[in-house]
This record gives C-alpha cells, structure tokens and sequence, in this order.
C-alpha cells in the first residue's frame, strides 16, 4: 500500500462504519452501542481511486493509564504514530463537545497530517454540528454519510490534498493487483494437489486462536509477536473483533486471527456478544489450523469440549494449547492428567496434538509452532490409490465387514478424494447399510497406518455402479 490512515475519533461516531465501507466488507462489528471497538484493526482500502491501508482504533476516552479505556486510547495512540494521516471523525448530527476539543488539540501536537470528517451529515439538523467543526481549528471538515456512502469523492479529495499526489499515487501504481475481494474459502477448500504433491513449507499458513473469555488468546498472540500489539488486561471478554495480525517464524509468514471468547450459548444474550461469536466461528471457517486455548487451572470445562468438537465438525486441523502453564505447581503429574484426560474426552480427535504453554512467559511458544505446522502437514496429505487399496484388503482380511440382514457387505475400491481435511470414498455394496461401528474402525484404522494423528478424517460409501441396472430384463 502506498500510505496510511487512521480513523480517530470518540466512541460512536461512525469509525468502524467508515472503516467497513472503505475496505468494501463489514470487517469490524457495528453497534449502537459506544465503545464497540477496542483493539486496532488493518485493512486494505479502496476510495474510488486511491489505494491504502486504513487503520480502525477505539473511540478516544480520557481515562487512567491502568483502566481499560487507558489502554485503549494507548493503542488509538500507537495507531496514529504508526500511520501517515489521521481522519479525525466528529459527529455532525450531535454537534462537538469538549471530548472532541481535547482530543483536536492532541492531533494538532501530533504533527501529521489530518482530514476532518464530518460524519452522518444526512441526518436533518447536522448543519449546525458541520459548521461547529470549524471551530476546531484543523481545516474545513469533509460531510460525508459513512452508512450511506455520501460524500466519498469529497473524501477522496481531501486525502490527496493532505498526503500528497506524489505520494497517493505512486509510480508502481499501475501494476497494483486488489486482493481484498478474493474468496478465503476458496484458497482453503479449493483444488486439491495431486497425489504426489509435497508439503510447502514456504506457503503463508492461516491460523485462529479461539477458547473462552479469559483463557489469554490476546496475550498469546502479543507473546508471538514481542510488542502489546493486542488490547489485554484482567478483565474477561476484552476482545470484540476478529483481528488478524502478520509476522514470520522461521521464514514462514504465520497470519493469526485473535478471536472474542466464546461462552455457552446459553449464556450469550447481548447482540453485542452474539456478533463478536459469529465473527469468531468466520475465523475457524477461513483458518487453516486452530490453536484451541485451554485455561491449564481450570481445563477441559464442557465449553472447551464444545469447541474442540466444532472445530473438527468445521473440518479444520486443531491443536490444543494449555496456557498459564507458570502457574501449575506439580507440572509433570499434571501433564500425565492431561493426557488421560485429552484421550478419553476427546476420542474423535485421537492423536490431537497438545501443548503446554505461558503466554505471559513464553513458556512452549516455539513448540506450539512446531506443533501447529506438523498438524497442517497432516491435514494436507494425500495418500495414493494403490496404497490404500492396498490397506483396504488386509484391512478386511483382519476384521471383515458385518453381515447386515444376512448379507455381508463388500468394500470394492477406495480412493482419496480430497484433503483439507482428508477424505475417502469407497466403492460398496449397499453403503446406506455400513454400521457406524464399522466407520470408526476404518477412520482409526487410517489415523494410525498413515500417521494421520488429530485431524478429521472423513470417509464417504458410494455404491459401484452397475451397467445393467437400467436394462429391461428378458421374458
């Protein structure tokens, strides 16, 4: 991208609106709710013909350095430091007030460059709130409607007055490619390689951490990346967004998803938190591996149960992290418990890796990695057709298909259809007959001779098909 832009402003406004129409997607979550927003999101914008990245922040609050509203003013700080041009968003319907004022002065001290928007200009009496903003001494504020999308030609305007032809529009511009509009799902689910393909160590690799409010996903992912990039604190369900952040481990770039925690369903009654779930399940669903944080204090709770199912249901490669490991005192009866427990609480993902780990320390981090990629390596295998065929027949020979109503049944012919995650169809006699029991041998058979440990494996009956079937029988 060629600059960078941060939306500021006090809470409820319209930041996240703008910030969603720019980029073209409802990323960040919207609500009437003030202070909806709390971590810093990035995003790839797009204002007619500009090109640029756009920072989403917290409405800006005067409050203590250790209270909540402290750090996140201190990450809408971290944002304008980090981008070229600040939109500095007022409300024009409302009019200013003194928070508004306050917070002028600081990005006059800034010494960036700022564009002041006068949002929800449509709403009737707003002229006396536009005019208002005068008086803030940044220049002529730019009306626009955020919700509706008026005024973005003025905007656009406006920022290429305050950064610069030159810079707006760079020399390379030409040759820039959008990605904003390519299909995650697409690149997750799509064509699968061929039976021969090797693993590519080298390819960007899609990773969620979810768990439930408290279990320090944000901590960890701040651990990751050796900077406070994500809001933390002691206070549960700090995080509200999805966000995503980018750094490399071992030449590999790792794209991580900071998740909201998810409580029992039957807990979550505010639209606000049904809004931050349905933005985590997105994650799950886009990700390639999901780290599923367990509290080591207090672990294997039914909710983390839960969610370790509907990840394997979702199809995705999962590994388990017990975070605040720094706190367990007799750490290796506790791990023997773990295991235990992993095993016989988890039996559809037998083999799924765990990890002890420390957000706060660091404590297992670079094993977790580890872990993660062995993971995705599994997830991504094929195995050819004359191996499993191979394995299908002595698989038979030990342990033969039931007989259903009198008639054993017969499995013909099995092949790979697919990874992400792997599976199999087998060409049958009556697959609709196939007892359950049968499926679970099958699929633990295949998990233990090809050292698929941990991930879903799915297994599909067809029946083989037969050339005279819609032949009329002779008289």
């Amino acid at each position: 991208m060629s600059f960078t832009v941060a939306i500021v402003g006090r809470p409820n406004v319209g930041k996240s609106t703008l910030f969603n129409r720019l980029v073209g997607k409802k990323l960040a979550l919207v609500d009437d709710t003030p202070g909806v927003t709390r971590d810093r999101r990035p995003g790839d914008a797009k204002l007619v013909d500009l090109r640029f990245t756009i920072i989403d922040t917290a409405g800006l609050e005067e409050a203590g350095a250790d209270t909540l509203e402290g750090r996140m003013r201190a990450q809408t700080e971290a944002a304008i430091d980090e981008a070229d041009l600040t939109l500095f968003v007022v409300d024009a319907k409302s009019g200013l007030t003194p928070l508004d004022k306050t917070f002028g002065e600081l990005l006059r001290r800034s010494g960036k460059p700022v564009v002041l928007v006068a949002n929800k200009s449509e709403a009737k009496g707003s002229d006396g709130g536009f005019y208002d903003a005068f008086t803030l001494g940044l220049g002529e504020p730019v009306p626009i409607s955020a919700e509706h999308g008026q005024g973005m030609i003025d905007l656009r305007d406006a920022i290429v007055e305050a950064i610069g032809k030159e810079r707006a529009f760079p020399e390379d511009s030409d040759d820039y490619e959008a990605i904003t509009d390519v299909d995650v799902r697409d690149s997750v689910l799509g064509d699968d390689a061929d039976d021969d393909a090797e693993y590519d160590e080298t390819k960007p690799l899609r990773v969620a951490i979810i768990g439930r409010p408290n279990a320090g996903k944000s901590t960890l992912i701040n651990r990751f990346l050796g900077e406070d990039r994500l809001l933390t604190g002691p206070e549960a369900g700090i995080t509200r967004d999805s966000i995503s952040v980018e750094w490399d481990w071992r030449g590999r770039t790792i794209k991580m998803f900071d998740t909201a925690g998810m409580r029992r369903k039957a807990r979550v009654t505010e639209k606000l938190e049904k809004l931050s779930v349905a933005d985590s399940l997105r994650s799950i669903r886009f990700a390639e591996t999901v780290v599923i944080v367990f509290d080591a204090t207090i672990p294997f709770e039914k909710q983390d149960l839960q969610l370790a199912d509907l990840v394997l249901r979702e199809g995705r490669a999962a590994v388990l992290a017990f975070n605040k490991w720094d706190l367990i005192e007799d750490t290796q009866a506790f791990l023997a418990d773990l295991r235990e427990k992993t095993e016989r609480l988890l039996p559809q993902a037998r083999g799924i890796r765990a990890v002890p780990i420390s957000g706060q320390t660091g404590y297992g981090l670079d094993k977790l990695m580890q872990e993660i990629i062995a993971t995705d390596r599994v997830w991504n295998k094929r195995i050819s057709t004359a191996k499993l065929n191979k394995w299908l027949e002595g698989t038979q020979v030990q342990h033969p298909p039931p007989a259903v109503s009198g008639r054993r049944l017969k499995l013909k012919y099995m092949t790979q259809v697919k990874a992400r995650p792997p599976a199999f169809m087998v060409s049958c006699t009556r697959p609709e007959a196939v007892p359950e029991s049968y499926i679970r041998y099958m699929i633990n058979g295949l998990r233990n001779d090809f050292q698929m440990p941990g991930v879903p494996v799915r297994i599909h009956f067809k029946a083989s098909d037969n050339p005279f079937e819609n032949r009329k029988k002779r008289r």
